[in-house]
């Protein structure tokens, strides 16, 4: 399913022109599609089964308070990082119960507000956090819900920076070492062990690193089992990759390899023959799966520049708005709102108005001979987009809009110079 698709020539989102959205917000701005939101959802659903299970988005992928009230309609909870997406979950209507805390960095004042909330679990990260945390739940005289996060040393195959389960990476404890640690939990007097956690990275295209992480799960709560410890939930992460090339159904301009991540339905088909038989409830944190491909990043060409060496589009949007291509030399397939067949191609960087050469969205990229005042949509734009975005250089961050079916609403303003000061 793509809610975004050319009709006549136009981009559209559902049955919304992106134009007619760029004329009422101007640019630049992000556009969601609701319908996208919901398809996904519904597929991991469906992947499940029968089997036990929580779904919880990684609100790191898309925080929009609007987005937000939408999954937890739809029966979602959350995985948060910190005290501000927990209290925006909330406010969303998120069910405690259904919200896990995940991150290496939990502060004092976090795990107390956590705690008062009635969460459903610390994902603990090291020995020293579980002291914490269980010093914290006696002074506030409970309980902690805690899994602990093993580290399996899995390689996801994804880039560096977004690869979580190795054991170079800061992330977890090491597998070896953590039934030690599952042990001093469960004798712990203020932890009420839960379960295990891990999660190996993002953006994974296969489903074999999930099926290594699955099995060296279920080996260590078989041997947990045996030890008289016996976890309640799995919580195997998220980190299913999207496929950023057919995002619509038009082919790109430029000859690229497509890797097809696999679907739900084909990673539950792998990893639940692993985990289904252990008698523990389910936990899935995806985030970039339920919400890249369902947003857009709307943007104005200001100039066109040639050099001895380069053709440049500037665009009002930057690395402010969307920094994965300058961050991790993501990609992003870049159309034209407005397609002219008759136009022809030429290879251009599309850049954007931020003062450093890594403010880029495109480099070298065939595209049509787009001119000033053209309007650019940067597609799969609903993950790592926003929730990433800043106010270098003085820009104030872009609005939000939720596009449902033949009509839009802004769901998070644009920002105002006024804001900053």
């Amino acid at each position: 399913m793509n809610s975004f698709y050319y009709q006549g020539n136009r981009l559209f989102a559902e049955k919304v022109s992106l134009e007619y959205v760029a004329s009422k917000v101007g640019t630049p701005a992000y556009v969601y599609s609701k319908a996208h939101f919901v398809d996904r959802f519904l597929k991991i659903e469906e992947a499940f089964g029968h089997q036990p299970h929580g779904v919880c988005l990684a609100m790191k992928a898309n925080n929009n308070p609007a987005v937000l009230r939408l999954f937890a309609e739809l029966g979602a909870g959350a995985d948060v990082v910190s005290r501000g997406e927990l209290t925006m979950a909330l406010k969303a209507g998120m069910a405690p119960q259904k919200i896990v805390f995940a991150g290496v960095g939990k502060r004092d004042d976090e795990i107390a507000f956590a705690l008062g909330k009635d969460i459903l679990a610390f994902n603990v990260e090291s020995e020293q956090e579980l002291e914490v945390i269980n010093r914290i739940a006696l002074q506030m005289k409970r309980k902690a819900p805690v899994n602990i996060r093993v580290n399996p040393d899995i390689n996801s195959r994804s880039h560096p920076y977004i690869s979580t389960g190795m054991s170079k990476n800061k992330f977890g404890i090491s597998i070896g070492k953590s039934e030690k640690v599952f042990g001093k939990a469960a004798a712990l007097p203020g932890i009420r062990l839960l379960g295990v956690h891990s999660h190996i990275g993002s953006q994974i295209l296969s489903v074999n690193p999930f099926v290594e992480s699955a099995r060296s799960l279920r080996r260590l709560v078989l041997n947990l089992q045996k030890k008289g410890i016996r976890p309640e939930l799995i919580d195997i992460g998220g980190g299913l990759g999207v496929d950023y090339i057919q995002v619509i159904d038009e082919p790109p301009y430029e000859a690229i390899e497509i890797e097809m991540p696999p679907t739900p339905k084909e990673l539950m088909q792998t990893v639940l023959p692993v985990l289904g038989d252990l008698g523990c409830r389910i936990i899935f944190e995806p985030g970039r799966f339920l919400t890249a491909n369902g947003g857009v990043l709307l943007t104005r060409v200001l100039y066109r520049k040639e050099t001895e060496q380069k053709k440049f589009a500037i665009v009002d949007a930057g690395m402010n708005d969307l920094i994965r291509p300058s961050l991790y030399g993501a990609y992003h397939r870049i159309v034209p709102v407005q397609k002219n067949p008759a136009q022809k191609r030429t290879t251009l960087d599309v850049v954007g108005p931020i003062c450093e050469s890594g403010d880029f969205f495109a480099k070298d990229r065939p595209l049509p001979d787009i001119q000033r005042g053209d309007l650019l949509a940067v597609l799969s734009a609903g993950a790592y987009a926003y929730t990433l975005a800043s106010v270098y250089n003085g820009r104030p961050r872009a609005p939000e809009v939720l596009v449902d079916a033949g009509s839009f609403s802004v769901v998070r303003a644009r920002e105002k110079t006024e804001d900053l000061v």
